[in-house]
């Protein structure tokens, strides 16, 4: 009976070990202080349907309902490429929206999900946050470069860091 006990812990042990070098989520935060209120900023941002209004990356993009939880974008990207997202929360009031994608297109990430949000700053500023969770775009166990999770960070990091320093110039009039 010890002998079994034995085998059985070391089994569990070495699939629980096994389970361990999966891959692990990644985050990636971003943020800016704008010099404009917070309401003035947030109009730029409150249209789910209209990401090309801010970020110099996105062609055009279309929504199936607005603001709604559950509307879909397809966003259109300079060069080619689409990307497909939801709206999972959207709050007007909290100045807040999170989403998450369905179709990543191009972007080297699995499982996504972020929230876009902005709260008010010091001296009448505007501090905007970006935020997001991802797998990598490649899950498996030896992921070629341009799938890993270096690549996933990198292309998140830059979306993100485009998108508000963008943001930052359109909201500023600079």
């Amino acid at each position: 009976m010890m002998r079994k006990t034995l085998i059985a812990a070391t089994l569990l042990c070495a699939a629980t070990a096994a389970w361990a070098h999966g891959p692990t989520r990644q985050k990636v935060a971003e943020t800016v202080t704008i010099a404009a209120p917070p309401e003035a900023v947030w109009d730029r941002l409150k249209d789910f349907a209209a990401m090309q209004n801010w970020h110099p990356a996105v062609e055009s993009s279309q929504a199936t309902a607005g603001n709604e939880v559950g509307s879909v974008r397809t966003l259109n990207l300079k060069g080619g490429g689409k990307v497909v997202e939801e709206l999972t929360r959207y709050s007007a009031e909290e100045h807040r929206f999170g989403y998450k994608m369905t179709d990543p297109g191009p972007i080297p990430v699995t499982n996504y999900s972020s929230t876009l949000s902005v709260t008010p700053g010091d001296g009448g500023t505007s501090v905007v946050e970006w935020k997001g969770g991802f797998y990598r775009g490649d899950p498996n166990g030896n992921p070629a470069p341009e799938r890993n999770d270096d690549a996933a960070i990198a292309a998140i990091t830059g979306i993100y860091k485009t998108g508000l320093d963008n943001l930052k110039k359109l909201a500023e009039g600079k």
